[in-house]
């Protein structure tokens, strides 16, 4: 078994077409790409016990957001060391075991929700499928780098177009899928019928003779169902949000079609050159930059270039991975209230789809307009851009709380469309700038360590979204607090507004929840949570543009020698 995986068994013979290996390499990266869809699984997640709505025990936004950033982590480090083993053993073996353990992931990740054991979960979906996207990312880059030395940003840009296009086919699936299995708790009945009460923060109604926790959801919330119903009171722990199964089917499908993939690799054989291709005059019509000697993995992560390039890649994922990751929550909380008849559940989902179209579009054009443009420049222009797109859609959301209109809503989707062809022709762009830079002997190796910096961007970028968002949403429950009439907060919630913080805690009381008793002509403030961040990736675009500016050539004393 292990010699049908050899490296030794996947040399192309002579006159194999070369066009034959970008579908491998695409089919893998439509699979793990699919991590790019994670916000689809929030809403479901954060009400496994509720369903309808988030119970007590529901698992919070913050709390899974993080899965998705264990995952990404884990995928740089991964990478980095599965670098130089792909380099030694082959993108087949590499790609069988990417199958494996992404498909695990979601195995052991489903076992995790159906246990309601977040650890589980986390180490399911975020460890063994991160180590997946790991194996899964490096294994197409470096081959077909070697496929195409003519067309080194068009050949990155096809290894990883399929990454960033996986949530195009991948939101949709999960949508139908959790939606096909899911099942709606036991309905009680309308508030005034129930009379639930509070007891330390959760609300609580006789059933049965017993009391039982119970959710309750109002008019306004029952756009947020994963399938709407009645407004009224529910039974915590009953029904089921459908989640878990999705993450049963989708370990299968992942599975089976990444290990085709992996046996359809070929790599060229060590002396092999396109038809006409002369590696020599080939640099002498590029930029400076492009070199035409090789640096050792080791050698290159001892030069400055190795560590600007990181800063970029880093600040660049940073901006845009904490945007992925809770993608439809923020167009719910953004324009939801503000427009709702348009900015629904299904338009939210349909927006991750664009978001996954755009990136996939940004990582070929942008790679192939690299091959022109040269690496540097086209990074310039990503940076400049960057800022000037974050920058307007605090614009955007601040203007819709003011003023609910249709165009705000037109040109924030605009906005995000062209972050993440930005965003997406970044990531595509980077292996093509690693092989200028050190050659393409051991880009793989080299591309693996680099994406150490795609484990801290997606720990930072994350971070800063869900606690910057938690820190607003908190300071506008505050900001309400003071115009809503404490008898009626009373009679809604069933305890009295010094017990705030318990009820926030509990998840009784949400910002939608507050602003359904505020007074009328009360502006609401979800619009702008996400303004603060924003502001932050701005500035962040701003240190990336910085560090590639100072990108020099690499100095010859690092080349390898000649013999």
């Amino acid at each position: 078994m292990l010699s049908l995986l050899s490296k030794e068994r996947i040399v192309a013979p002579p006159g194999y077409n070369r066009w034959k290996v970008p579908p491998a390499s695409i089919a893998i990266h439509l699979c793990i790409g699919s991590v790019y869809a994670w916000s689809i699984f929030n809403p479901a997640l954060i009400r496994v016990r509720g369903v309808v709505t988030s119970a007590a025990g529901d698992w919070t936004l913050s709390e899974v957001v993080w899965i998705f950033t264990v995952a990404i982590a884990t995928l740089g480090f991964a990478a980095a060391v599965a670098g130089k083993w792909l380099e030694r053993v082959g993108p087949r073996m590499v790609g069988v075991v990417a199958a494996l353990c992404w498909g695990g992931g979601f195995l052991i990740g489903g076992m995790g929700i159906e246990m309601h054991d977040l650890t589980l979960l986390y180490l399911g979906y975020g460890v063994l499928g991160g180590i997946g996207l790991g194996l899964g990312y490096v294994s197409p880059v470096s081959t077909l780098i070697r496929w195409f030395p003519d067309r080194r940003g068009m050949a990155a840009g096809l290894a990883i177009m399929g990454f960033g296009g996986g949530a195009l086919i991948a939101a949709p699936m999960n949508e139908a899928l959790i939606r096909h299995f899911y099942q709606p708790p036991t309905y009680l009945g309308t508030v005034e019928q129930v009379q639930p009460t509070t007891v330390d923060g959760k609300r609580m109604a006789t059933v049965d003779g017993s009391e039982r926790e119970v959710v309750v959801i109002g008019p306004s919330e029952i756009k947020n169902m994963i399938r709407p119903g009645p407004a009224g009171v529910y039974v915590v722990g009953t029904g089921r949000s459908g989640i878990a199964r999705t993450f049963f089917a989708l370990s299968g499908l992942y599975t089976a079609v990444m290990l085709i993939a992996a046996f359809a690799y070929r790599i060229p054989a060590t002396d092999w050159q396109p038809v006409g291709f002369d590696a020599q005059a080939t640099a002498k019509k590029k930029r400076k930059l492009v070199s035409t000697r090789d640096v050792s993995i080791e050698q290159a992560v001892r030069t400055p270039q190795f560590y600007l390039v990181w800063i970029v890649l880093c600040l660049n994922v940073t901006a845009g991975i904490g945007v992925l990751g809770v993608a439809k929550t923020m167009m719910s909380e953004i324009f939801g209230s503000a427009l709702p008849d348009i900015a629904t559940s299904q338009f939210a989902a349909t927006f991750v789809l664009m978001i996954s179209v755009f990136n996939m579009l940004g990582r070929f054009f942008w790679a192939s307009a690299s091959d022109f443009l040269g690496r540097k420049t086209t990074y310039t222009i990503f940076f400049v851009m960057g800022i000037a797109l974050y920058l307007l859609i605090p614009v955007t959301a601040s203007g819709v709380a003011q003023q609910p209109a249709v165009l705000w809503l037109i040109l924030f989707y605009a906005v995000v469309m062209l972050i993440f062809t930005l965003y997406g022709g970044g990531f595509a762009t980077i292996p093509a700038y690693l092989a200028d830079l050190f050659g393409t002997r051991f880009v793989g190796g080299i591309h693996g360590r680099l994406l150490t910096a795609w484990s801290v961007a997606g720990v930072l970028g994350p971070w800063c979204i869900t606690w910057l968002r938690a820190r607003s949403i908190r300071a506008a429950i505050d900001d309400l607090i003071p115009v809503i009439d404490p008898a009626r907060f009373q009679n809604v919630f069933g305890a009295p507004v010094a017990q705030l913080e318990t009820l926030v805690q509990s998840k009784t009381v949400t910002l939608s929840k507050l602003l359904e008793i505020a007074p009328a002509g009360t502006i609401d403030p979800t619009s702008t949570v996400y303004n603060s961040t924003m502001l932050v990736m701005a500035g962040l675009l701003s240190v990336a543009l910085v560090a590639n500016l100072l990108v020099r050539a690499v100095h010859p004393k690092h080349y390898l020698s000649e013999d």
